[in-house]
Formats: C-alpha cells, structure tokens, sequence
C-alpha cells in the first residue's frame, strides 16, 4: 500500500473529500491539532474543530470508529498520543436541526517510534536555481518507505518506497529545478506499511540554500562598460607613451653615433 494518499491526506490535501449533504448555507468547519499533528509517544495532543459562533453542538470523530455523541465543545485532549489514536480525524457542527459537511481530513501521527535515519545531500546543500538536488535518506533499520518533510510539516514532501542499501534501506529524493521555494529545512522519517500514521524519530536537518541570478542592473552594466573603457585607454596611452619614448632615445642615439663619426 502507498503512503502517498494518507500522508497528503495528513497535509491537508485531500481530492474528493467525503462530505455530508450540505444543510442550508452550511460550510465545512476547519480542523486541526495543537500544537500539531506530529506528536511524540505518550506527549499530549488537542483536535480543534473551528466552527462559526452560532455553532451548537460538535462530533469529532475518527475514520472508522463508531459516530461520537454530539458535544457542546469543540475540542478533543489526549492526553497522552498512542498508536491506538493515531489516523485520520474530520468533524462537523450543529446549527438548529442542520449538521456542517464534514471538515477536511486531519492526520495524526505518532513520530520517534523508531530509530533516527540520517539525511544528506548528494548534490550540495547550496545549489544554484535550475539545479537537480538529490537527497538521501539512509538506516540501518529495513523500513518499507521514508518520508521527507519540509519545514517540520508546514511545507510540501515526498513518499519513497525504500531500496537495500548497505545492510540497511535508503530512499533518493529528487527535488527538479529547484528555486528558492525550494529553500528550507528537511528531514526524513522512516515508517511500516502495516502502520503508515506511526514515525520513527526524525532524522538530522539538511538546510538546503537555493542561489538565484542576479538581477540586471543597466545602471551597473553602464558603470562596468565605462570603467574597462577607462582602463583599455589607460593602457592605449601607456603603451603610445612607451612608443613615442623608445622613437626619442633611438632618435638621440642615432644623432650621437653620426656625430661621433663626423668627428674622426
């Protein structure tokens, strides 16, 4: 099984959402995870569903687990993350006898199950723009994928199932003519496709710079285009100069020579 689904579903991209038959004017409400949907083992963990004030009641519910009662609050605490937890989550509001569509689908997942893999680049961690980046997610533990994660989640990542690698399993994420959206900080997980929604620990940082061209300036080109004018004519003088010197002293020399032999 791919991971690529779940974990854009994790991230908030989700095609074709299940959505109840809209009631009314009703938009869906926003669901999300304080203070976020990567959380540690046994670490605390709130589900919010934002609805509007007149909101009523909630259900905030797990995919696959039986429909909650409807609830005034809008929040779920855990306080301790277990792998019995972890998955998608979506919820819903009340107003009157209507119900919301439900929410878009929100992730969580239990990281620093495993141990670390590392992260390296292949290609450089700075990289002028236009240029291929390779990155490298490395352990010795045979996980079935890794996933690289920018900026802890908040940005774009990618799913790589794993190949051998030196007793171990690695994965080559390749990031195409990158440019300074590329720019930022990765890190890698490894994971199980028996449990897609629990991690291992992250893996160090890579920090990737991204070089753009530098803009044309005319007013700079001009100044340039002046100053080797300058120095070509520097040198067109001196080397007149020179010139002009050397046809002095032969002419002097030669004077000299003609002068001497007049006198013997």
């Amino acid at each position: 099984m791919s991971l690529l689904l779940p974990m854009l579903l994790f991230l908030g991209f989700y095609p074709g959402q299940n959505t109840q038959e809209q009631n009314g004017n009703l938009s869906p409400p926003l669901i999300t995870a304080l203070p976020g949907s990567l959380v540690p083992p046994k670490q605390p963990v709130t589900i919010l569903c934002r609805g509007p004030k007149q909101a009523e009641a909630y259900r905030i519910t797990r995919v696959g687990s039986p429909e909650p009662q409807e609830r005034e609050a809008n929040t779920v605490a855990f306080p301790e993350l277990s792998p019995d937890l972890v998955g998608p989550y979506h919820c819903s509001y009340k107003i009157g006898e209507d119900w919301s569509p439900l929410s878009n689908l929100l992730y969580l997942v239990m990281t620093e199950a495993y141990e670390k893999p590392s992260l390296s680049s292949m290609t450089g961690t700075v990289v002028a723009s236009g240029e291929n980046v390779k990155l490298q997610c490395f352990s010795k533990v045979n996980f079935e994928a890794f996933i690289l994660i920018k900026n802890n989640g908040s940005h774009t990542f990618q799913e790589q199932s794993s190949t051998p690698q030196d007793r171990g399993a690695q994965a080559i994420f390749l990031l195409s003519q990158v440019s300074s959206a590329q720019a930022g900080t990765y890190r890698c997980y490894g994971v199980f496709n028996k449990g897609p929604h629990v991690w291992s620990q992250p893996s160090n940082q890579v920090q990737l710079q991204v070089k753009e061209p530098a803009a044309w300036n005319p007013a700079t080109e001009t100044r340039v285009r002046l100053s080797l004018a300058g120095l070509v004519l520097l040198i067109l003088v001196g080397l007149s100069a020179e010139a002009w010197c050397s046809r002095k002293r032969s002419f002097k020399g030669g004077r000299a020579t003609a002068t001497a032999s007049g006198g013997s």
